[in-house]
């Protein structure tokens, strides 16, 4: 359910203990997962130049188009509670999420149009709701960028979108800018609208607020704070206001590190009453930096000093921090993670890196400061996270570098509301503590497997809160919205009672970020069951509606489901049996069911799902595996530090049914697999960023008969190998197509970068070509990050990019791959059954697919 890591940690070291008492492994994990996100788009450097995805969308909107269009395939409604999928050693359905959605980051409500709430996508762009989030429609699908970082409503009425989300996390996609859409209750956002120049673009943003009073908009981003007049014309660029590295507004602060974590501004306010002169912004990296600390403007903007807080807060302690004003700016509210805590945990058992919850009575920016709440205070406040509840390692603030949000009920100051991985409320000005929303049921006195005996109530939903946003309709009920990484809830502000209303219901909030796509013919004849890996939600199934197997109608209510909790990765279906099907938790930690789960009892005793994963030392958070494409019930491949071989298939009972078939070295590990003939082809990285040293990354395969590293040639991209296909045409499984992630050397920082994309060997590896085409012709490959390869049954390739999907069907020759697929990143591609369609899965859209090329 949570960020990562809330399943048992199975394969090495691993136990099959219930999911509470393991919790200790999400923070953990969640670093783990981010960096197995960020490695591949920022190898071998770790930085990108701005300028790399204006670049590449640029040369998309000038390539030829396929004809034909993609269909959305997760449109039903996605139930984590579930009723009959609780096997509980995998399972995350009773613990109370209910039904999910991908993650929000941001959320506005317009003041004047009556039930109207905007919902900002991490992946997926912008969601408009017009009766109060019952349900959703789509309104930013054509836009360069679908990652979304925040969302404001200005004073005339128009919805300001920030592109490039930020939550210091590595799966935060680039923006293109910041848009602004004029009628937003009816209108739809276009490139046109965009605000600025390229300042913005290649950055996150994490804040944008309006000073009304002295006629600004500030942008709080990964470059820092920057500034415009409201009333400039559309085109007029952005300032930089605020970049203490860069010696921007303010002078003779140190720095302390490299470029890439220079000047991040996670929140920049205006103090209300100050007629628009007083601003407080928090500048700060999470791991900890010289540059650190709270800065704040008298003039609107165009001068700063740091500020020096008294009282409770440690100015050397600074990190991540949220800040909340009352509604006449007569106090503030800062939430703070801290880089020493944070430090600390490194490599421990984590327990808290939240510094702690601090007001400042007068409003000033340097105190003094009171601290009003400790992860030890919230977690004895209802909280799910106590000790004694989720097991020792994980309490409230574990991840507060990631999830944190802070705000008060603009009709009472003492009423405040605070977002971790839990949600939290005050209503006396933080003197007690109460947990609203709790992280979930599970360990806690009121829950039972057995839903006739379980007592708890309604004060539950998904883990990890980002975003919070008041209603002020006139005539209506002031309600919070909350988003979180299960999507969106609402409550009334005056509500005591518990409970929370899900807004992710109707499954029109189609948010899901999907690791993976696979599917299998159902036996009864129905259709195809699809089964997707999904980040923070775990691994979903869409039977048909009323499916049946075994004697159980599957899905007798229209909705997806989810058999497998935690994060899910790498997907592996029985084409001839959907109900047969193998999901990785992490780490190669692989999970086999033949039922699809399905716990005919109600409290989900019988195991129906059983642990394979082999035990792999290296293997990446998401770790590549599948069957062998011609004898897919004979031989399974995956990779970790070794290449496993299993050729005891869907008969398999533990990890030691898989074999080891050559060890690609210490401190390497597999970043694609794939088998055709029982000719296997893996490819790796290790080190797999340069913060653990030099980049590397190759190939090996066992074609001619006899594992071996490939030699690859020196014009071949010294960038992360994301893809590897077997061309189906050659039975020698000698030709091979590599796709490479990450850009080009015109926009990857150092040596060696290269600019192919797509590659192809027809030797075995002996010699490669690149087939990416001439850079400047309009039919050549994007320079974007590429992320999985396919060759259909027609003989033609097709890649998924962050920017989208294209195809072939000569080599240097490309055309993106039908005309309406979101701009959300494509990450995997699976075919059909009977090869005739092409599944997609993107990373904040949910599964699309589209006839066969």
């Amino acid at each position: 359910m949570a960020g990562t890591g809330t399943v048992a940690a199975y394969g090495a070291g691993g136990t099959d203990s219930s999911r509470h008492d393991v919790a200790g492994e999400e923070a953990h994990e969640l670093m783990e997962s981010l960096d197995s996100f960020d490695e591949p788009r920022l190898s071998p450097s770790g930085q990108i130049a701005p300028g790399a995805y204006a670049d590449a969308w640029a040369h998309i909107k000038n390539m030829p188009v396929t004809s034909g269009s993609w269909s959305e395939v997760t449109t039903a409604p996605y139930n984590e509670d579930a009723l009959h999928y609780r096997d509980r050693s995998a399972s995350n359905s009773g613990g109370g999420a209910g039904h999910s959605a991908g993650r929000i980051a941001a959320l506005a409500t317009d003041p004047t149009h009556q039930g109207v709430v905007y919902a900002g996508a991490a992946g997926g762009g912008v969601f408009r709701s017009t009766d109060d989030g019952r349900t959703w429609t789509p309104i930013a699908d054509r836009l360069p960028a679908l990652s979304v970082g925040a969302l404001a409503v200005a004073p005339d009425g128009s919805l300001w979108l920030a592109t490039g989300e930020a939550t210091t996390a590595s799966d935060n996609y680039l923006g293109s800018g910041v848009y602004r859409l004029a009628d937003p209750a009816t209108g739809s956002f276009s490139e046109s609208d965009k605000v600025g120049g390229t300042e913005l673009d290649s950055s996150s943003i994490h804040t944008l607020t309006f000073d009304k009073a002295a006629g600004y908009v500030f942008a709080a981003s990964s470059h820092g704070v920057f500034r415009r007049p409201l009333s400039a014309g559309q085109s007029t660029a952005w300032t930089k206001v605020l970049a203490p590295c860069a010696g921007v507004g303010v002078s003779g602060v140190g720095c302390g590190v490299d470029s890439h974590y220079a000047d991040i501004a996670n929140d920049v306010a205006v103090q209300p009453g100050s007629d628009g002169t007083r601003l407080l912004a928090n500048v700060a990296w999470r791991s900890g930096a010289d540059y650190n600390g709270f800065y704040y403007s008298t003039d609107a903007g165009t001068t700063w000093k740091r500020a020096n807080p008294t009282g409770a807060i440690n100015p050397a302690e600074i990190g991540n921090a949220a800040f909340a004003y009352a509604a006449d700016g007569s106090r503030l509210y800062v939430s703070m993670e801290s880089p020493k805590l944070l430090d600390k945990s490194s490599g421990s058992g984590v327990y808290s890196v939240l510094a702690g919850v601090y007001v400042s009575q007068s409003g000033n920016a340097n105190g003094p400061f009171r601290q009003i709440a400790t992860s030890s205070t919230l977690s004895t406040s209802g909280s799910a996270m106590k000790v004694n509840e989720i097991g020792a390692g994980y309490q409230p603030g574990s991840q507060s570098w990631y999830d944190q949000v802070i705000a008060v009920d603009p009709q009472d100051s003492n009423h405040v509301y605070l977002g971790l991985e839990e949600m939290f409320e005050s209503r006396d000005g933080g003197a007690t503590w109460k947990a609203i929303g709790r992280y979930w049921n599970f360990g806690m006195p009121c829950f039972s497997y057995d839903p006739a005996a379980n007592s708890c109530d309604g004060d539950v939903m998904h883990s990890d809160q980002h975003a919070l946003a008041f209603s002020q309709w006139k005539g209506g009920t002031p309600e919070l919205f909350v988003g979180n990484d299960g999507g969106a809830y609402a409550r009334p502000t005056t509500q005591t009672t518990a409970g929370w209303r899900n807004l992710n219901a109707s499954g029109t909030l189609r948010s899901l970020q999907y690791y993976s796509v696979r599917a299998g013919r159902m036996t009864d004849g129905s259709g195809e069951a699809v089964w997707g890996g999904l980040q923070d939600n775990g691994v979903s199934l869409l039977a048909p509606t009323g499916a049946t197997y075994r004697g159980q109608q599957l899905n007798p209510d229209g909705e997806m489901v989810s058999p497998f909790g935690g994060d899910g990765g790498d997907q592996l279906v029985n084409p001839a049996n959907g109900c047969q099907a193998v999901g990785e938790y992490v780490d190669l930690a692989l999970q086999i069911t033949d039922d699809c789960g399905y716990t005919a009892s109600d409290d989900g005793s019988e195991d129906v799902i059983t642990d394979i994963a082999p035990g792999d030392p290296g293997a990446r958070f998401i770790a590549p595996f599948g069957a062998d494409e011609t004898d897919p019930n004979g031989l399974w491949v995956a990779g970790g530090q070794y290449v496993w071989g299993n050729t005891k298939t869907w008969s398999s009972t533990s990890g030691a049914d898989w074999t080891k078939l050559y060890d690609l070295g210490a401190g390497h590990s597999a970043s694609a697999v794939a088998s055709r003939n029982h000719v296997t082809w893996a490819a790796w990285c290790g080190p797999c960023s340069k913060v653990d040293g030099t980049f590397g990354r190759g190939i090996a395969t066992n074609h001619g008969g006899v594992w071996h590293q490939v030699n690859l040639p020196a014009a071949f991209p010294n960038r992360y190998i994301s893809g590897l296909t077997i061309d189906p045409s050659d039975a020698s499984g000698k030709t091979v197509y590599a796709v490479v992630n990450g850009f080009s050397r015109h926009w990857n920082e150092g040596p060696g970068a290269g600019y192919g994309h797509v590659w192809k060997t027809t030797d075995g590896g002996g010699t490669w070509t690149d087939i990416s085409g001439d850079a400047s012709a309009p039919d050549s490959f994007p320079d974007a990050p590429a992320n999985a390869a396919l060759v259909t049954r027609n003989g033609s390739l097709v890649v998924a990019t962050d920017l989208g999907v294209f195809t072939n069907t000569s080599a240097g020759h490309w055309a993106r791959l039908g005309t309406n697929l979101p701009t959300s990143p494509a990450v995997y591609l699976s075919p059909s059954p009977d090869g005739g369609q092409v599944y997609v899965a993107t990373h904040g859209r949910g599964i699309w697919k589209t006839r066969t090329p």
